[in-house]
């Protein structure tokens, strides 16, 4: 099955795990789903009651951030600004985005970074 044919209700809560397990919070992972793609917290609790797809997600988005572009480095050991098709490239964003939580980064670092 492609990713962006999965649940987001399955996707999401698997991205705050990951943060969780390096003693993170929840809340971190909303708040950079929240800065790349302009869903709310409470919008992002009522997708995870509803049946929308990962990729419906991301081409819902109701703004997505122009600074995502300023994201770099290496994911699952793909550079992500060599993957061309942008739904993959901003999917791959937020997993880096997590990722950088999950070592430790502060929230306010990360985004100020961009």
């Amino acid at each position: 099955m492609n990713v962006f044919d999965m649940k987001f209700s399955k996707v999401f809560p698997l991205l705050v795990a990951k943060a969780e397990r390096k003693g993170r919070r929840a809340e971190e992972v909303y708040a950079v789903a929240a800065w790349l793609t302009g869903y709310g917290r409470e919008e992002l609790n009522r997708l995870l009651n509803s049946d929308i797809t990962y990729g419906d997600f991301f081409d819902n988005a109701p703004q997505m951030n122009p600074d995502r572009k300023n994201v770099k480095g290496k994911i699952c050991g793909v550079r992500i600004e060599e993957i061309e098709d942008s739904k993959m490239r901003d999917m791959r964003i937020l997993d880096k985005l997590v990722d950088e939580i999950a070592k430790g980064k502060p929230v306010e670092k990360i985004l100020n970074e961009l």
